[in-house]
């Protein structure tokens, strides 16, 4: 939380100027507003109007909420929305707590009920003035009980980034800002590298206040939930900031920017074997919910390295024995297939099932474990999947409840109740590669001396050097031979098309390593996971790290 906001009510002359929404532009100089732009109350006589606000009304409220709005009139400009009750504070908050005034609307055209909607204004606190600039947009219904068109209210209707029972506030900030540096001193900026932003507010929450550095002047985004981090909007004056070391590596991070990039929703993550140092988080699009390291879904068959784990315990397969690809297999009445319905010929490996990603190869082993509960035990035991990881920032560390039965079977292929994100697998790939869990990290150990997690046992050299020499296989001649045709080094991959109810098409699912960096990632809708993801963890294992 922040603190040395002041309560002022902004005065002076504010200006609205709008046009392209049916009538011409227009000037206010210290008009009240009183809600007199809106639309005309109608007499008790009067039938309750129904239906659809008409284009005229769409024009007329709007217009009566901006005059009102544009002078800091907030309970004229309340009694134009649907909530008068939650809009007003709001409102009012704008010019009082967040002191933003010379208010300047420019609505756009609107489209069906919403009106689009630039904001130029000047934040204005102790002699520091800058100005403020943003679109957002506010959408016209008709008033339940009274039948009028009123503006349907949203916190967004005040600023797109604003939250329910958050708040907009200008002051000395209470948190020093940070100047984040990757693993060699580079500077990292969320200008520059924008899916850190999230992740760049959270570690100021955490760190400012022990980084050196001093206050500064801000106007931000407080969030009702104090486990939030604030949302900096606009810096009026700066104060001097902490130096905060991160584990990140700017040349894999511009290159996991980029490689997401290319697709409308997808998520990739960099882990160092064996350190655990996170090199790289991307998001697109980018949200403060952090879908790379907060994400919950089934991974598909990239789980499988974990289930081969599993298996060569228990001695029941080896990389280089005989295992059995059928089209088909069935698991206490329930049927999985794979692809396309694909086999594999008799005395066929369990690298080349692993390779081609065989779902019934691995299928057909449950009962021979003699133990439902065997992936979630290893996943934990081994793997560190639902300890309690401390990175530094907010993440989700994987689950792999206990299952029976058929569930339990779909989890063997990455499927069913198993939930990960692009972080888990990456970490997952990553003690695959070396045999030990090292938990993730983005900031070192040595900046608070938190407690990281452990697993119980790390795996055996045989079965360490097993699962590397099946994800070698499928980077050269398998399933993810075309992605990582251009990555150099001692490589390995596991691709994954994970199954969605719902959508057509399935999240597209990659992990790899090359050398001592692993990284997966996850394109929705993306379909095979060679096809999409891929290109995308093949484009961060390149820029090394």
């Amino acid at each position: 939380m922040r603190s040395g906001a002041k309560v002022a009510v902004v005065g002076g002359a504010f200006v609205l100027v709008a046009g392209g929404i049916g009538y011409g532009a227009y000037s206010m100089l210290g008009d009240t507003g009183g809600g007199g732009g809106g639309p005309q109350s109608q007499s008790q006589s009067s039938k309750v109007k129904t239906g659809p606000p008409s284009t005229e009304e769409i024009a007329e409220t709007s217009k009566g909420f901006f005059d009102a709005w544009a002078t800091g009139d907030a309970s004229a400009a309340a009694l134009l929305t649907n909530n008068e009750a939650s809009a007003e504070p709001v409102l009012a908050s704008y010019g009082e707590d967040a002191h933003i005034g010379k208010v300047k609307i420019t609505p756009g055209p609107p489209v069906g009920t919403k009106v689009p909607y630039t904001v130029k204004a000047t934040v204005a606190y102790e002699g520091k003035s800058k100005p403020l600039s943003y679109a957002s947009e506010l959408t016209v219904v008709r008033g339940l009980t009274t039948g009028k068109a009123l503006v349907d209210w949203d916190p967004t209707v005040v600023h797109p980034q604003l939250t329910e029972g958050a708040t907009l506030k200008t002051g000395e900030s209470s948190t020093p800002a940070i100047e984040a540096v990757d693993r060699n001193g580079a500077v990292l900026t969320k200008e520059k590298y924008p899916s850190l932003g999230p992740i760049l507010d959270t570690l100021r929450q955490k760190y400012g206040e022990t980084s050196g550095g001093s206050a500064g002047i801000e106007t931000w985004i407080e969030p009702a939930d104090g486990s939030q981090p604030d949302v900096n909007l606009l810096t009026l004056a700066k104060g001097k900031p902490g130096k905060v070391q991160t584990t990140l590596d700017a040349n894999a991070q511009a290159a996991a920017e980029r490689a997401v990039k290319k697709f409308a929703q997808a998520s990739v993550v960099a882990v160092k074997p064996s350190t655990g140092a996170i090199r790289a988080v991307a998001n697109n699009p980018v949200t403060e919910f952090n879908v790379a390291l907060q994400g919950k879904q089934a991974p598909g068959s990239t789980l499988k390295i974990m289930t081969a784990a599993l298996l060569l315990e228990k001695g029941l397969v080896t990389a280089n024995g005989a295992a059995e690809c059928p089209k088909d297999a069935m698991y206490q009445s329930r049927s999985f297939h794979n692809l396309k319905h694909f086999d594999l010929p008799d005395g066929s490996t369990f690298t080349q099932s692993f390779a081609k990603s065989c779902n019934t190869a691995f299928i057909k082993l449950i009962d021979d474990t003699k133990d439902d509960a065997a992936l979630s035990k290893i996943a934990k035991d081994v793997f560190g999947i639902g300890l309690d990881w401390k990175t530094g920032v907010v993440t989700t560390d994987g689950s792999v409840p206990e299952e029976v039965g058929g569930e339990a079977a779909a989890q063997y292929i990455g499927q069913g109740t198993v939930q990960m994100n692009v972080l888990n697998m990456a970490s997952i790939t990553a003690t695959a590669r070396t045999g030990t869990f090292r938990q993730p990290v983005i900031v070192p150990q040595s900046l608070d001396g938190r407690e990281l997690a452990k697993a119980s046992r790390s795996l055996s050299p045989s079965v360490t050097q097993q699962l590397n020499t099946m994800m070698r296989a499928t980077a050269a001649w398998g399933t993810g031979a075309k992605a990582m045709a251009g990555v150099g080094g001692d490589k390995g991959a596991k691709t994954g098309s994970a199954e969605v109810d719902g959508q057509d098409t399935s999240n597209s699912w990659f992990t790899g390593f090359s050398n001592d960096l692993a990284a997966a990632a996850v394109v929705q809708t993306g379909g095979h996971g060679g096809d999409a993801a891929g290109p995308v963890v093949a484009e961060v294992l390149k820029a090394g790290g």
